[in-house]
């Protein structure tokens, strides 16, 4: 059994998952390839892995800011849920969270659950579960706002940093054109943190949403009351629609602003 619980929050229980699943990879190799960054010659890494455990930095960071700060999770959401559980107290200095991850009625590591939520679904249910404001940009909206080869062109004239970001969507964008037949690819991180940076680029619904902890065939999937069927309170903001060219624009503006 696996379980995440506190006294300022529901428990989540659930069993384990098939055997299949738990031999699955946990990390999208091949999407982004074996380093997450393959594409670009990049250089080894230089700087030394932080002593504290991200939770307690997490922890420490919010009890020390002067006003409360928002939280971006752009992947799977275990340490947002091991904060909520082991510091109950933090709760009023987290702003909000806006989370990439989840979708309506799709998914892109199993036919119903997106990679984010599915690697630990039990920990996105704890964090929709909260009392934190949160906002939900799914998979569905993300892939609305594709970086085409044009911009990806573009981009890679726009100096040094433009041209190592062309070269990680050289190796994305394969993914993206074999799958789906895309010419381009979705940025989906950076959807949920231009969002904060301008709230007019998405239009986003109140709706409740619940995650799939125990099916087998939907573990992972974010259930999004888009018609108000169940009578649950909403507990989210989710993402509905995008502003395409405009996000597009920030985010190429924002890159070549870097080189």
């Amino acid at each position: 059994m696996t379980s995440l619980d506190s006294a300022n929050g529901p428990s989540v229980t659930t069993t384990l998952p098939p055997a299949e699943r738990t031999r699955a990879p946990k990390v999208a190799s091949h999407v982004h390839g074996e380093s997450g960054l393959d594409g670009p010659d990049l250089p080894a890494p230089t700087t030394e892995i932080v002593a504290p455990h991200a939770v307690d930095f997490l922890a420490d960071t919010l009890r020390a800011a002067p006003t409360p700060i928002t939280l971006i999770p752009t992947g799977p959401l275990t340490n947002i849920a091991l904060l909520l559980a082991q510091h109950p107290d933090i709760t009023d200095k987290i702003e909000r969270i806006v989370l990439m991850g989840g979708a309506i009625a799709e998914g892109n590591i199993t036919p119903a659950a997106e990679f984010n939520i599915w690697v630990d679904p039990e920990a996105a249910a704890r964090v929709f579960a909260s009392d934190v404001d949160t906002t939900m940009v799914g998979l569905d909206v993300t892939h609305r706002a594709l970086f085409t080869s044009a911009r990806a062109e573009r981009l890679r004239a726009a100096g040094r940093v433009g041209k190592v970001v062309a070269e990680l969507l050289d190796f994305y964008g394969v993914f993206h054109r074999e799958v789906y037949g895309f010419d381009g690819s979705p940025i989906h991180d950076a959807v949920a943190v231009a969002y904060v940076i301008d709230p007019t680029l998405l239009e986003t619904r109140h709706l409740n949403v619940q995650v799939d902890c125990a099916s087998e065939l939907c573990r992972g999937r974010t259930v999004v009351d888009l018609w108000r069927r169940t009578g649950l309170e909403p507990n989210a903001h989710v993402a509905v629609g995008i502003d395409s060219e405009r996000f597009l624009d920030l985010l190429h503006e924002r890159l070549a602003r870097l080189g």
